[in-house]
C-alpha cells in the first residue's frame, strides 16, 4: 500500500465525515459528533483550507486532519495568531502504522513555513507528545480562565518563542456547537450502536485534570 497525502476535495467531504464517524464513534462518549464538526468546519471563516489534509490508500480515505485559526493572549498585551487541528483521525483498520504521524509531520512543517510559532489543542496526551507537544504549563500557555488541563498540548516551531511571559490560549468558536444538531446530523447516517466502554471513563477523568505550577515553574501535578 502506498499512502498519497493530499489536500481534501469537495468530492472528499462526505467520506471523510464517514470516516471520522467511524474512528470516534463510542470512543470518547457513547456515540460521537466529530464528524458533525467536520461538516461545519469547511464553512466557518476560522477554517483554514489549505492545511486541510487527507491520506489516500488505494483510491480510499484512511485518515484527516483539519486546521483552525486560534490565538494566544500574552500578559504585554500581544494577540499572535496561532493554529490548532482537530479533528485528526485515522481509520481504525490503519492504526499504529504511522499514518497520524506522517499526517502531523507534513501539515506541522507547512505551518512552520507559514511563519506560525506554534500548534496548540486539546488532546490526549500519550497520543500527542510523542510528536515534540508539551502540556501548556511547560511553555507557560493556560487556558483563557488561567487554568492548565492535562489535555492543553503545545508544540513550539519557533525555538524559543515561548518562556519569556505568560499566555492564554483562544480557540475558535466553532468547537462550541450545538451538540442537539449533532445528533440530528447524525441521523442521516447508517444507524450504529451507542455503547458505554471504558475509554469514556479515561476520557472524563483526562478533561477534569490539571496540573499547576510550583514556584520555580516547574511543572508538578
Amino acid at each position: 500500500m502506498n499512502p498519497i497525502i493530499r489536500l481534501e476535495s469537495k468530492a472528499d467531504y462526505a467520506e471523510v465525515e464517514e470516516l471520522t464517524r467511524e474512528a470516534f464513534w463510542n470512543l470518547y462518549v457513547p456515540g460521537c459528533d466529530e464528524h458533525y464538526l467536520c461538516h461545519i468546519l469547511r464553512g466557518h471563516e476560522d477554517f483554514i483550507e489549505e492545511l486541510d489534509y487527507v491520506v489516500e490508500m488505494d483510491g480510499r480515505i484512511v485518515a484527516s486532519i483539519m486546521y483552525t485559526k486560534a490565538w494566544l493572549f500574552g500578559e504585554d498585551q500581544a494577540r499572535v495568531p496561532i493554529v490548532s487541528f482537530g479533528p485528526l483521525c485515522v481509520h481504525p483498520d490503519f492504526q499504529r502504522k504511522g499514518i497520524g504521524t506522517a499526517l502531523i509531520f507534513k501539515t506541522s512543517c507547512l505551518v512552520a513555513d507559514m511563519g506560525i510559532p506554534a500548534i496548540a489543542i486539546y488532546g490526549d496526551p500519550h497520543n500527542y507528545c510523542k510528536h515534540g507537544f508539551r502540556n501548556g504549563v511547560d511553555f507557560r500557555v493556560s487556558a483563557m480562565d488561567g487554568d492548565y488541563p492535562l489535555g492543553l498540548l503545545v508544540l513550539e516551531l519557533q525555538p524559543g518563542f515561548f518562556g519569556k511571559q505568560d499566555w492564554k490560549l483562544k480557540q475558535s468558536d466553532v468547537f462550541q456547537f450545538d451538540h442537539d444538531k449533532a445528533l440530528e446530523f447524525d441521523k442521516g447516517f447508517k444507524q450504529k450502536e451507542m455503547k458505554v466502554q471504558y475509554s469514556q471513563e479515561l476520557f472524563r477523568m483526562q478533561i477534569r485534570a490539571f496540573l499547576r505550577k510550583d514556584l520555580t515553574g516547574i511543572a508538578a501535578t
